[in-house]
């Protein structure tokens, strides 16, 4: 079977959506990554295994996945045939940071009313003169959403240990995005030991201090790809050293290079 990698984004002029993204992959798997918005996926054919906060999920038929943002994940497929999803990525004012733990605890929602009306969303955005229609039935999703993550009644929301050092580290990589920072200046800025700093980080999310910070600078580059930015111009307003650098983190964590990225935008 020859591999596929075939996708299209788009960035719709609807409130809360940041992107909108779907893809056919077979032997594709997605390494570890971040994403700062909230991933709310759904698969059309195939399955998708994913773990997420150390846990294993799946993305059987009619189930909705809402993977939290800040949370890392990977991503591959169940069977030869591979999978075809369809994804958006809505920013906070969609759901705010009080249901990124519930959904670390439950991301796959089995409620086939909601899996129908992402489907329905999906339509209307890939509609331009429907964003009145999107909006409205982005409304109703994310009302939805709110219900399955809210704590039942007379339940605590679950505690999470403080982990101050590791989000020290987390925030001072989200400011120094583009710019960067080296292990040793940013365990003197934190004050602690690089290597203590380094098993503090990756023992709270998961993931790597510069795995985080490649994630997300391949964030930002798929939004300037959308907008019609070149990879070269991109490359120089992420962070990264030369196109070249750009794409080869590109290709590892969506799939296909940044200029095939950007020409299948709608």
């Amino acid at each position: 079977m020859v591999a596929q990698r075939e996708v299209s984004a788009w960035r719709p002029r609807v409130p809360g959506v940041v992107e909108v993204f779907h893809a056919h992959f077979t032997e594709y798997a997605y390494p570890m990554h971040v994403h700062d918005a909230w991933t709310l996926l759904i698969v059309d054919a195939g399955a998708v295994r994913y773990d997420l906060d150390r846990h294993e999920h799946g993305t059987p038929h009619d189930t909705v996945s809402l993977l939290p943002p800040h949370v890392p994940h990977n991503g591959s497929p169940v069977t030869p045939s591979g999978f075809r999803k369809r994804v958006l990525y809505l920013d906070l004012s969609r759901l705010d940071e009080t249901y990124i733990g519930p959904a670390v605890d439950t991301p796959d929602l089995v409620d086939p009313v909601l899996r129908a009306r992402v489907g329905q969303l999906h339509t209307a955005l890939a509609h331009p003169g429907d964003e009145l229609e999107a909006e409205s039935r982005l409304t109703l999703i994310g009302e939805r959403l709110r219900g399955h993550l809210r704590p039942r009644a007379g339940e605590d929301p679950p505690r999470r240990p403080d982990r101050p050092l590791a989000h020290d580290l987390r925030e001072l990589l989200d400011e120094r995005l583009v710019q960067g920072v080296n292990l040793e200046e940013a365990a003197s800025l934190v004050h602690a030991h690089p290597t203590h700093l380094v098993r503090a980080f990756s023992g709270a999310f998961g993931i790597a201090p510069h795995q985080y910070l490649m994630s997300r600078r391949v964030d930002r580059a798929r939004r300037l790809l959308l907008d019609g930015r070149t990879p070269g111009e991109v490359a120089a307003e992420t962070g990264f050293y030369d196109q070249s650098h750009l794409t080869r983190h590109f290709k590892r964590l969506v799939g296909v290079a940044p200029g095939r990225y950007r020409l299948s935008a709608r």
